[in-house]
């Protein structure tokens, strides 16, 4: 409930700091937008590298999971080798 509160407090708070009429607001329109200006690109920078490091994460991990993937049916076919060679008695000469 008291972020509720805060968050209407704050809505009203930024719509009111904006507003262009005389005598309301504070009429500070040219300020956010000139901040917005300046901050969009470092938004986007940081956005940006968020998304590189993901992406490296995500090949790093598909690589791991192929090298596990490959070492499991190696194991199977080394288990299915000896289970195969175990069950056949070798005859004698």
């Amino acid at each position: 409930m008291v972020a509720l509160v805060v968050g209407i407090v704050f809505v009203i708070f930024a719509v009111y700091s904006v507003l262009p009429i005389d005598g309301w607001g504070l009429n500070w329109m040219q300020d956010v937008l000139q901040f917005l200006r300046g901050g969009v690109p470092i938004i986007a920078l940081l956005v940006g590298l968020i998304a590189v490091f993901i992406g490296v994460a995500d090949i790093k991990d598909r690589i791991e999971m192929k090298r596990e993937e490959e070492e499991e049916a190696k194991a199977e076919n080394e288990t299915a080798e000896q289970a195969d060679s175990e069950e056949k008695p070798e005859s004698e000469g």
